[in-house]
């Protein structure tokens, strides 16, 4: 950025500091931005604005260049994203004017976002889905029919904002393309905004790669302490997994063992809860086992709110 006294050398004449000076600290005090400072703080004498010239032209400089934003990857202030305030503050001595940096919105709006990224995470669900922009128009606008599940899902929101982790998740189920696995984004995003961490995950190529995390024990370890200890876990397409009995019994199962009247654990499903219960009790390995799916879904129905998310096939929109 240029300098003060790289400013004063352009003057005609300009070796004349002095005289320079003074023809700057006119043009700036005529400046409106420092007209309605001075006007705030009229206690600053004439004497403070003169020997912190450098700090007023940064300041009306910088707030130019905010004015003009072309965008916070080629901010051209001192520091990218931060703007130049002036303050009034009581040394102890007298007052004295101070200069700081601030962080400009585009900057703050970046920090909230990488915020928001880092506290939700997913496993096997399409990042782009996950971290696209959301508008709460757009959600309830897109599809009259599923505006029940729509205020149900805004609902449990607010209610997580104001009163913390509720003690049950919810279930949404309907038909394919609905938008249940957009609404539960949503929710991940807006309560990764007030700190709560999130993981969704898509179940069918999850318990396809349980199978190869059996020769890595150290990651399967790991990826069930993440979803055991995350504030929200949301099963994504539940019910359309190709179900073995270790998945079921000891993945599945230790992780809704350990979260149930600890965390919420959300669902979306084509399959409501009696179907689900049936598909739990069947696999391909054991055949029929209705007290093993019993066993699972005592640790899913007591502890979810089933939502039905009507509507039409939006498959590609989102």
């Amino acid at each position: 950025m240029e300098s003060l006294g790289e400013v004063l050398k352009q003057w005609p004449g300009g070796r004349n500091m002095q005289a320079d000076a003074d023809r700057l600290y006119t043009e700036l005090m005529a400046e409106p931005l420092v007209r309605q400072f001075r006007s705030r703080h009229p206690e600053l004498d004439t004497r403070e604005y003169r020997i912190n010239l450098n700090r007023v032209y940064h300041y009306v400089k910088e707030q130019r260049a905010c004015a003009e934003c072309p965008g916070l990857d080629r901010c051209p202030n001192d520091f990218e994203g931060h703007y130049t305030m002036l303050e009034c503050v009581d040394s102890g001595g007298g007052l004295k004017l101070i200069d700081r940096k601030a962080p400009c919105s585009k900057l703050i709006a970046r920090q909230n976002e990488q915020t928001i990224k880092r506290k939700v995470r997913s496993f096997y669900v399409d990042e782009a889905s996950l971290h696209r922009g959301y508008s709460a128009d757009e959600i309830m606008n897109a599809d009259p029919e599923r505006m029940l599940a729509v205020g149900r899902t805004f609902s449990y929101i607010k209610q997580t904002k104001e009163r913390g982790l509720q003690p049950k998740g919810l279930y949404l189920v309907g038909h394919f393309g609905t938008g249940k696995t957009f609404l539960m984004c949503y929710m991940l995003h807006e309560l990764a905004k007030v700190g709560y961490s999130g993981v969704i995950v898509y179940m069918p190529e999850f318990v396809e790669d349980l199978k190869s995390m059996l020769d890595e024990p150290a990651k399967l370890r790991e990826t069930v302490e993440i979803m055991k200890e995350t504030d929200l876990l949301v099963f994504d397409d539940i019910g359309a997994e190709n179900l073995n009995p270790w998945a079921r019994d000891h993945v599945m199962g230790a992780i809704l063992n350990y979260r149930m009247n600890r965390k919420p654990t959300f669902y979306t499903s084509n399959h409501d809860l009696d179907a689900l219960e049936r598909h739990f009790s069947f696999t391909n390995k054991d055949g029929d086992e209705a007290h093993k799916g019993q066993r699972l879904m005592d640790r899913i129905r007591p502890y979810v709110d089933k939502v039905w998310v009507n509507g039409e096939n939006k498959r590609g929109l989102y």
